[in-house]
C-alpha cells in the first residue's frame, strides 16, 4: 500500500465499515501523518463520495448515512492478485462442484475494471504458463464445504450420508469435524466418526447430503490433521504390500518422500520404507530415481522388476554404440 491512491482506497474501505473515525485513529491505521489524512479525504471528496468532517479537537470523518458505495473498487495490484489467485485455484483443483463459479467471478471482477486494466489481465493470463500440472478436481458440493468449515471451526458435530469407494451410500452418520485437507485435487475431511468411534477420513465429493447437529466437541490434543489425512491414503489397499531397506538416513528420506506414499521407520541399518503399489514396475522406477543403494524386502517379485528396468536401462545405454 506505498501508492497514495492505494492508501486513499484503503481510508474508503475504512470509512465504508459504518461509523466516525477520528483523525488520529485513521491515521494510525494508513500509517501516515494526520495532514496527510485530510489530504486522502478531500481526493474522496473530489471524486463525488460524501465523506463528512466532524469538526473540533477530537474531529474525524465519517461516510453520509445512506450513501451506497459502489459494489468494488479495487487497485491494479488488487485487481491481478484476485485473478491470478481465480486461476490459480482452477488449474489446482481448488474448485467445488459449481463449475461456473469461477468464470463468472472472473466475469465480474472484468466487469467493474477499467477496460485498459481488464485487457492488460487478460493478456497476462493469456500468455501466462504455469510448470505445475493441472489437476483433474473431485470437487465437493458448495454447501457441503461450507457446512464442514463452520463446524470444524466452531467445534459442533454434523450429521453426513456418505457414499464409499464401492458407490454403496451409507445410512446418515455423525461426525466430529477435527480438519478439512486439501490434496492433489480432492478435498478431505478427517474426525471422529460416531458410528465406528474411530478417526476417520471422508473425500467431499463423496458427501450427498450434510447438516449440522446440536453438540460440541474438542479436538485431541497435538492432532495433525493433514498428517492423519496423508497416513490414511499411504495405506489405502493395493495389489502390491511393499518393503524395504533404504540406506540413508531418515532426515534424507524424510525430504525425498511424502508421507502419502508411505512410512518411514528408522532402522539399524538404514530407513525401512514400508508402502503399497498396484504395479510393481512402477515401484521399481521409483527406487532407482531416489539414488540410494536399497535391499527389497518383500515381495520377491519387486527384485525381478528391479532387474528388468536395469536390463532396460542398460539397453538404452548402448543403443547406437
Amino acid at each position: 500500500m506505498a501508492r497514495p491512491t492505494a492508501r486513499v482506497l484503503a481510508l474508503l474501505e475504512i470509512l465504508q465499515s459504518g461509523g466516525a473515525f477520528s483523525v488520529a485513529d485513521l491515521a494510525r491505521r494508513l500509517g501516515v501523518d494526520e495532514r496527510t489524512v485530510r489530504r486522502y479525504a478531500s481526493h474522496l471528496l473530489d471524486l463525488g463520495i460524501p465523506v463528512e468532517a466532524r469538526r473540533g479537537r477530537y474531529g474525524g470523518y465519517r461516510l453520509a448515512p445512506g450513501y451506497k458505495l459502489p459494489p468494488l473498487m479495487l487497485t491494479d495490484e488488487e485487481a491481478v492478485a484476485i485473478a491470478l489467485g481465480l486461476d490459480a485455484g482452477f488449474r489446482a483443483g481448488l474448485v467445488t462442484s459449481d463449475h461456473a463459479a469461477a468464470e463468472s467471478a472472473t466475469a465480474k471482477l472484468r466487469r467493474v475494471l477499467p477496460a485498459a486494466l481488464a485487457r492488460r489481465i487478460d493478456a497476462l493470463l493469456v500468455t501466462m504458463d504455469v510448470t505445475g500440472p493441472v489437476r483433474q478436481p473431485a470437487p465437493p458440493g458448495t454447501e457441503v464445504l461450507l457446512v464442514l468449515a463452520e463446524a470444524a471451526r466452531h467445534r459442533h458435530p454434523v450429521q453426513l450420508t456418505y457414499t464409499n469407494w464401492h458407490g454403496r451410500s451409507s445410512e446418515e452418520r455423525g461426525l466430529d469435524p477435527y480438519g478439512l485437507v486439501f490434496h492433489n485435487g480432492r478435498w478431505y475431511v478427517t474426525g471422529r466418526d460416531h458410528t465406528s468411534g474411530a478417526v476417520r477420513t471422508f473425500r467431499l465429493d463423496r458427501i450427498s447430503a450434510i447438516r449440522a447437529i446440536d453438540g460440541a466437541f474438542e479436538v485431541p490434543a497435538g492432532f495433525d490433521p493433514t498428517g492423519h489425512v496423508l497416513a490414511g491414503l499411504a495405506s489405502v489397499p493395493y495389489a502390491h504390500d511393499l518393503s524395504v531397506l533404504l540406506h540413508t538416513s531418515l532426515a534424507q528420506a524424510r525430504r525425498r518422500i511424502p508421507p502419502s506414499l508411505g512410512t518411514l521407520t528408522e532402522v539399524a541399518n538404514g530407513v525401512r520404507l514400508t508402502t503399497r503399489a498396484e504395479h510393481l514396475d512402477g515401484a521399481a522406477q521409483m527406487l532407482a530415481g531416489l539414488g540410494w543403494p536399497f535391499t527389497i524386502e518383500r515381495p520377491a517379485e519387486l527384485r525381478a522388476e528391479v532387474r528388468a528396468l536395469a536390463a532396460r536401462l542398460l539397453t538404452h545405454a548402448d543403443a547406437g554404440e
